[in-house]
């Protein structure tokens, strides 16, 4: 590979090609959570005090800091901007994309929530409430009804068998023209605005709070100050100096209110890094770093009235507790304690809980029912099934199975295409569903070039709003007889749980992905959770990424940093010795050696960086690649016609664009999906220059170029999979500006992705069939 393209990387003059392995690469770190940032995820459980500074700042923190991860806050206002909800035909509202996903799982939290109503029998299983969590659960509903608070005491308890799977609940018809949710009256933002101001907080505060907390915000407020922690990106501190400005004395830290509040904010926390749920020991630490005097109280008193759920999950289901051995009376109670199955208590906030639930449900019935009656084997197999390669395997898998996963990188992406293909021949109604546009536009270049074609491609969230895809039929159900999901790992459990609700009975699911990359921006691991579980076919493309780019991003999956051989200069290593002039050599790689060598104009080159912050991160490079490309005043909110802007209608989504216009409404942009009018309320919070984007921005993206910036600072926080991702968005072209030195072929080998805890796995266990 070569050590400098930025100096002259044409065949004519490039140095030889040198041997030593690329030393750049860093992992996801504190800088990328910032407030505009993709998700980063699985960094530790909760945040520790200070997190969010350093997240600004760009440098990374502690393990225990990193669940305020921009996997959250990349376009955290959370709605579609592309001109608010429009008017349909007779006047009726028409959603935007962010609005009817969301509106979708309300709808899937009414039906669990009246599912879960309608069960005659107390919560039971391993995964959910029993045991003392039961007991914790009657304490609650005592408390309901007049009585005074149970104590809090996490013994542990056998589990009880988990009931079977119920027949899944489809959705009613969706309406042709779904009603658009009503947001908070004018009236109740100036009264919540009033409120703020009262505290000493801003009034640019009111909408976000209004959006939390309903049109009776002000007056809870006042009674509980600390409800302010519910608006975004507000932390604990802030919400104290509201407290006490508005109580005085009165507000103190062992405050019940305060507690709750606090609490709920941790497992918030914890779901922007990507868990589902927290173990009880790490939440009260995490409420001790927080100033709460009693953290075993305080978790009791959330318990009771009922801003938690607790789960009592055993550490081996499948080893249920052995009988007690014959005991002298005095060693009864150490007899019976041996009896018993270890488990592990778990906290979580009941939307993740009901959505693991579901998805858990959902999951079991694709597994235990047999895909509708179609094409026999041997149509499957004349279809594309009769070879012997990883695609005829997959479909032969598909043929036969209601449920299948599919491992493999980039190219393996034409394995899913192949299966898609060949069900369409068969007749059936195949679509294929992408994590964003760009990932879209590949695989419907990939149907398009089959022959036969047929097949529909889709964006997971057009799929659940109805904006795209097959549409639904008289159940409410998609109108499909097999989905593929490609890109699965950025599937969080809500998104998937919402996806699994709305299949028909009988269809097929594929879900496929890199196991290699970042994670979903929401809680859960979906993807990774079920190749660990192997509860269904699971088929390992055998299709490797071409060339030295692919040959070094394999290696990095499995854990080393290998010296490739570049005789093209497809990989270049750019040492540098600080940040300032790692920007001078990213604008003069982006600008002028990549196009002179490999013909890749700037807008087609992917700039990736840790993060948001810091004297390398996005905001520094963006400001640089845009006085070089294209320079303006930023006549509109900071933005001229022809920037290149990274655009992230919901959060975990992030596309690229360019800037065509501005009108009255607001901005208009050309994007992979098409053009887009970003209302004028809406271009700060889903907006932000897009020559430089975060790996978990780019996760769903690939250019014929990159260069990956890796700062001097970032090296204590380097991990393997945000140098898998990094490093597999380019095609044909890699640099790497190096600031990091060995740091990076340490953390290849030594610091695979954090782990996340999650309840999907136990949730499976005792609805399937044990694994072959």
């Amino acid at each position: 590979m070569s050590t400098d393209p930025a100096a002259a990387p044409t065949p004519e003059d490039a140095p030889a090609p040198q041997a030593a392995a690329p030393g750049p690469g860093t992992a996801p770190q504190g800088p990328e959570s910032g407030a505009e940032g993709a998700p980063s995820g699985e960094d530790a459980a909760v945040p520790a005090p200070g997190a969010e500074e350093q997240a600004e700042s760009g440098t990374s923190g502690a393990d225990g800091q990193a669940a305020r991860s921009d996997a959250s806050r990349d376009g955290q206002d959370g709605t579609e901007a592309s001109g608010g909800a429009g008017q349909g035909e007779g006047g009726a509202p028409v959603l935007s994309e962010a609005e009817a996903e969301l509106a979708a799982q309300r709808e899937l939290r009414r039906r669990i929530e009246e599912r879960k109503a309608g069960r005659e029998a107390p919560v039971t299983a391993g995964g959910k409430l029993q045991g003392v969590a039961a007991d914790l659960l009657a304490a609650v509903k005592a408390v309901e009804g007049g009585a005074a608070p149970t104590a809090y005491v996490p013994e542990t308890a056998p589990a009880a068998p988990r009931r079977p799977a119920p027949e899944p609940v489809r959705p009613s018809p969706a309406p042709a023209a779904p009603t658009a949710p009503a947001g908070p009256s004018d009236r109740a933002v100036d009264e919540i605005a009033a409120v703020l101001a009262d505290g000493g907080a801003p009034a640019a505060l009111a909408p976000a709070v209004a959006e939390a907390l309903g049109d009776g915000a002000a007056e809870l407020l006042r009674e509980d100050p600390w409800q302010l922690l519910h608006a975004r990106a507000v932390r604990p501190e802030q919400a104290d100096g509201f407290a006490r400005a508005l109580l005085g004395a009165e507000a103190r830290p062992d405050d019940a209110r305060r507690g709750r509040a606090v609490t709920g904010w941790l497992l918030e926390q914890a779901a922007l890094a990507g868990h589902t749920a927290l173990e009880a020991d790490a939440l009260r630490a995490a409420l001790a770093q927080r100033a709460v005097p009693d953290p075993e109280g305080t978790l009791r008193d959330a318990v009771a009235e009922g801003d938690v759920l607790v789960f009592q999950d055993p550490l081996d289901s499948a080893a249920p507790a052995a009988p007690a051995a014959p005991a002298a009376e005095s060693g009864a109670d150490d007899a019976e304690e041996q009896a018993e199955t270890p488990v592990r208590v778990l906290i979580g906030l009941e939307r993740y809980a009901l959505a693991e639930e579901s998805l858990a449900d959902g999951l079991a019935g694709l597994v235990n029912t047999a895909p509708a009656a179609g094409p026999g084997p041997e149509a499957w197999q004349s279809a594309g099934g009769e070879g012997r390669g990883s695609a005829a395997e997959l479909i032969r898998a598909a043929a036969g199975h209601g449920l299948v996963l599919h491992s493999g990188g980039e190219a393996a992406r034409s394995e899913p295409a192949a299966l898609l293909t060949a069900a369409a021949s068969l007749g059936l109604r195949a679509w294929g569903a992408a994590h964003g546009p760009d990932s879209r536009a590949r695989l419907a270049a990939a149907l398009s070039g089959a022959e036969g074609g047929g097949a529909g491609s889709a964006t997971v969230a057009g799929l659940l709003s109805g904006a795209e895809g097959p549409g639904r039929d008289a159940e409410g159900s998609l109108a499909l007889d097999l989905l593929v999901v490609l890109d699965a790992p950025q599937l969080d459990v809500e998104s998937a749980a919402v996806l699994i609700e709305a299949l028909p009975d009988g269809a097929r699911l594929v879900l496929s992905g890199d196991p290699g990359v970042l994670g979903s921006a929401g809680p859960g691991r979906v993807f990774g959770d079920l190749l660990a579980a192997r509860v269904c076919p699971v088929v390992v493309s055998r299709t490797p990424d071409p060339g030295p780019v692919g040959e070094l991003v394999s290696g990095v999956g499995a854990g080393e940093l290998v010296a490739v051989d570049a005789p093209g200069h497809e990989v270049a290593i750019v040492p540098v010795r600080d940040p300032a002039e790692a920007v001078h050599r990213t604008v003069q790689l982006v600008t002028e050696s990549v196009p002179r060598a490999f013909q890749v104009p700037p807008g087609e080159t992917l700039v990736v960086t840790p993060g948001h912050g810091g004297a390398a991160g996005t905001r520094v490079l963006n400001a640089a690649l845009k006085e070089k490309c294209n320079p303006g005043p930023g006549r509109f909110a900071g933005f001229d016609p022809g920037d290149r802007v990274a655009y992230s209608p919901a959060p975990g989504r992030t596309e690229l664009g360019q800037v065509a216009g501005a009108e009255q409404e607001g901005l208009r942009l050309r994007c992979a999906g098409g053009e887009v009018l970003v209302a004028r309320d809406r271009v700060a919070g889903t907006l932000r220059h897009g020559w430089a984007v975060t790996a978990h921005q780019a996760v769903a993206l690939r250019a014929p170029a990159a260069v990956v910036v890796v700062p001097g600072d970032a090296g204590a926080s380097l991990a393997r999979d945000w140098v898998y991702t990094a490093f597999g968005r380019a095609e044909r072209h890699l640099s790497v500006v190096q600031g990091v030195g060995p740091a990076l072929a340490s953390a290849v080998a030594e610091r695979p992705a954090k782990p996340r805890t999650t309840r999907l796995p136990l949730l499976l266990r005792p609805q399937l069939p044990a694994p072959a």
